[in-house]
């Protein structure tokens, strides 16, 4: 009984000094708008003692001692640390600060393929934007503008009509940076473009758009100069809800949409719905549009090994534009000025219409085999309709009206009294036409990844594409005409006409509408000018492998790729000569880097690379005929990056350095010069782009959010270039000839950015926000062959104002309402503008302050507001 007492004696007290010891701590998290953050984690650190929030953010924890620190983390939040102890019981209420890189909160699905930089230790050059800072900031303009304030970027205009958009990362045009919509490449294969408009949707879907500038972190077999672009879209959302949005905008823009999820269920099934309409008159006169989109998604994850989610998504569109002007135009007639439209009728027509529907299918296939080891794919496909319309016969046949519109009645009333009412090139006939685009495009990419142990880990995967093109033209609107006959010389297998030209006469028309483009094709012996496909396939393989601990990582990438490409001509070949000889090239790329950690909050890194890129197909075949071009080669890049980051809980900034060379590139620069068309088509051209990047966010306070960036380039051609002259039909005009154009500095894009913005949480739930941008070093987009001309520097503002209503007691009702104010400083002068370039204000070469680039003569001041109901 003694030996009883005496360990019931210990006992006790060894739970009393426990008790003792002990310390519970209390407190609220919430984020920076003093929202609470439900389910973040709060772990005693050097234990695993911890809990986590309830849905009002609360918490309470038994710590195991009477001080210490707590570590407080939430996906997608800076981790913050606080020390407690037992005088200091209740922490109050912590605010966690937004990760502004990070996407882990998002990426639901796809994350082996997807190609975040997060998914590799050794940092990269990078800038994310969420899809609240999307919405919130580009108003009517389509998602490139989400990241004008983002270092070495820069997004201007090209047609002047709705999203006629394009981007340049550290001087290289959107050719060369590589676009992926969720691990799917989505550069046209033929000549790597980009054109926004079909991308219009993306601002509704995009959870998240993530650019890494220069080598960046992915693993795919891509060749990418100026960086890779990653648009993340909104996958089957894990709980029930929906909103519905209304926006509009200067000049009668207005936009409505509606997106509802279901929740996942028990079963593990979930499906999200998104439509969307929009409309608007455009800021250039004759610059109408109207599209639509929609998005569909269904997921799937039957247990904790195996994720599915498919989606099906589209954005048909039509889009009037403002095509190919005179700078002294603009100067005379003001910003707004375009004449490729008139009425007929009474009724308003447009010359330029571009009109195309891109729907997209998309399997993403996630299975954890292990703990250690795990797959990811993504199976795709997309079916392009569409084209671009303009016209078509003599030149002297398109009547124009007093002020220089397009008098549309006179035109039917010249056309109606040709004999036969037929139109052909020998008489004065005028008719539109339709450039069209068509194809097919199937593709796999997969990656398997391996932690060989708790530091080591490898990635290996393949990619693997076909696509199959269709180009063709059409007559769109006779006006006035019954048809239309032109004569085609046939070629042989050594692409020489050969006898009589044949005649073609076509009666039909196509309408320049994306739903009716979508769903039904011309026939082939109505298409006229040209009717050509190609076929590409592309073959892939990479490796990844990388070492990290937690002072230093370090890893080594490496790609072997290989693309041919098959041309086929039935509109200007014998039908035996048809088709063109098959063309493979391969290619490879190498990248390795390391970084070190300086302290826990600073991190050194350096980057190198070296790619061997296929040339494109328009390169292989660049003169509209099956002859293949002799002097297409691989293009070679090298690359090196040095970099510093630092982050903490109230203060993050990074600064990047950095070196790319480019050599035996293929160019081709387009010229018009009192209505004639001319091209200089450069090969061999060579090209180091160099500079240098810093960005920071701070927060000042937790009301006032500080954000900033700055980029200083120098991108200019190295040695020399093989030149030549071809005309509109590629038909040569002057042989190729060397030229030195070592030192000229490479133009489209400026060189010198800086800008700064704020985020101001006037009272709970309004908030105002600014954003200024500074643009310098701005060089015309020539030919380096003619010089350079060096254009004026000039600023631009955005502002906007942000309200969130709460309804009720839940959380997750409100009504967001959001207003802005774009380019509210627009410096542009003018009088600089005009001496610099009245030599050659009658030519259009210098597109850099063209109205098709919305950087120096922008769109104007314009201005959008919305609301948002969400439930």
């Amino acid at each position: 009984m003694k030996n009883f007492k005496n360990v019931l004696f210990v006992a006790l007290f060894l739970i009393t000094a426990t008790v003792l010891g002990q310390t519970k701590i209390s407190g609220i998290i919430v984020d920076e708008t003093n929202q609470p953050l439900p389910g973040a984690s709060i772990l005693e650190k050097g234990t695993k003692n911890g809990t986590e929030t309830d849905f009002d953010g609360k918490f309470t924890l038994e710590a195991k001692s009477k001080s210490g620190v707590l570590v407080i983390s939430y996906i997608g939040y800076k981790s913050r640390e606080v020390a407690f102890n037992s005088s200091n019981v209740n922490v109050g209420t912590l605010t966690l600060r937004v990760d502004e890189n990070s996407l882990d909160e998002i990426v639901v699905v796809g994350k082996g393929v997807i190609d975040l930089s997060g998914g590799r230790k050794t940092p990269v050059a990078v800038s994310t934007i969420k899809a609240s800072e999307i919405q919130k900031k580009i108003g009517t303009q389509d998602v490139t503008m989400a990241l004008v304030n983002t270092p070495s970027i820069y997004v201007a205009g090209q047609a002047g009509g709705f999203g006629d958009s394009r981007i340049s990362v550290r001087g290289f045009d959107q050719t060369n940076t590589a676009f992926l919509l969720n691990g799917q490449p989505i550069n046209g294969m033929e000549d790597g473009k980009m054109y926004w408009s079909n991308w219009s949707g993306v601002n509704d879907i995009a959870s998240a758009v993530q650019i890494q500038r220069g080598l960046g972190a992915s693993k795919l077999a891509i060749s990418s100069v100026g960086g890779t672009m990653n648009f993340v879209t909104k996958t089957t959302d894990l709980k029930e809800g929906g909103s519905f949005y209304v926006g509009t905008a200067n000049d009668s823009y207005i936009k409505t949409t509606a997106m509802y999820n279901t929740g996942v269920s028990k079963s593990g099934w979930g499906t999200s719905v998104m439509l969307s309409h929009w409309q608007g008159d455009g800021y250039n006169n004759g610059t109408k549009g109207q599209g639509q989109t929609y998005f569909i998604s269904f997921g799937y994850k039957p247990n904790e090994s195996h994720n599915f989610n498919f989606l099906i998504t589209g954005a048909p569109q039509w889009h009037d534009q403002n095509f190919t002007k005179k700078i002294s135009d603009y100067l005379t007639n003001g910003y707004k000025y375009n004449n490729n439209y008139g009425f007929y009728q009474g009724e308003y027509l447009s010359e330029r219409r571009n009109f195309y529907h891109k729907p997209v299918l998309n399997l993403n296939w996630d299975y954890k085999i292990s703990d250690a080891s795990s797959l990811s794919t993504v199976v795709y496909a997309s079916y392009g309709r569409g084209g671009g319309t303009g016209n078509y016969g003599r030149s002297a046949a398109r009547i124009r009206t007093a002020d220089g519109l397009i008098n549309y009645d006179a035109i039917v009333a010249n056309n109606s009294a040709l004999p036969n009412t037929n139109g052909n090139f020998g008489v004065n006939a005028y008719a539109t036409r339709a450039s069209m685009n068509l194809h097919s495009w199937y593709g796999v990419v997969s990656n398997f990844e391996h932690k060989i142990n708790e530091n080591l880990t490898w990635n290996v995967g393949a990619d693997l594409r076909t696509y199959y093109g269709t180009h063709f033209r059409q007559i769109s609107n006779f006006h006035g005409l019954t048809s239309w006959t032109e004569d085609r010389r046939l070629r042989d297998g050594s692409n020489l006409t050969t006898g009589n030209p044949v005649a073609n006469t076509v009666t039909e028309t196509g309408k320049a509408d994306p739903w009716v483009a979508t769903f039904n094709t011309i026939d082939e012996n109505q298409r006229i000018d040209y009717d050509n496909d190609e076929r590409i396939s592309y073959a892939g393989l990479f490796t990844q492998l990388e070492y990290a601990n937690d002072f230093m990582s370090a890893f080594f990438q490496g790609s072997v790729s290989n693309q041919s490409h098959q041309r086929f001509d039935r509109y200007d070949y014998l039908p035996e000569f048809k088709d063109s000889p098959k063309v493979s090239n391969a290619g490879y790329n190498l990248k390795v880097g390391a970084s070190f950690k300086v302290t826990d909050a600073s991190t050194v890194y350096m980057n190198t690379g070296y790619y061997s890129r296929q040339p494109y197909h328009d390169n292989i075949f660049n003169n509209f005929t099956n002859a293949i071009n002799p002097s297409s080669q691989n293009e070679k890049i090298f690359g090196l990056e040095l970099g510093y980051n630092f982050k903490s809980e109230f203060f993050s900034a990074s600064v990047n350095l950095y070196s790319t060379s480019w050599k035996d590139r293929i160019s081709g620069f387009t010229n018009v010069a009192n209505n004639v068309v001319t091209i200089t088509e450069t090969t061999g051209q060579s090209q180091l782009h160099k500079g240098i990047e810093f960005d920071f966010v701070a927060n000042i306070t937790s009301q006032l959010k500080v954000k900033g960036f700055a980029s200083i380039g120098d991108w200019r051609y190295v040695g020399e270039l093989v030149s030549r002259q071809l005309d509109e039909n590629r038909n040569l005009i002057s042989a190729a000839a060397p030229v030195d154009v070592d030192g000229i500095n490479v133009g489209d894009a400026a060189q010198t950015t800086y800008g700064l913005g704020f985020d101001y949480t006037i009272i709970e739930n309004l908030s105002i926000d600014s954003d200024f941008r500074f643009y310098d070093r701005l060089f015309s987009n020539v030919s380096p062959t003619q010089g350079e001309l060096q254009l004026p520097s000039y600023a631009l503002v955005d502002m906007g104002v942000s309200y969130k209503l709460h309804l009720g007691t839940s959380k997750s009702k409100s009504l967001d309402f959001r207003a802005n104010v774009n380019n509210v400083l627009d410096r542009r002068y003018l009088s600089e503008l005009t001496s610099n370039v009245q030599a050659t204000a009658s030519s259009t070469l210098y597109r850099g302050v063209d109205v098709r680039n919305n950087g120096f003569f922008g769109w104007g001041r314009t201005w959008n507001a919305s609301v948002r109901y969400n439930f």
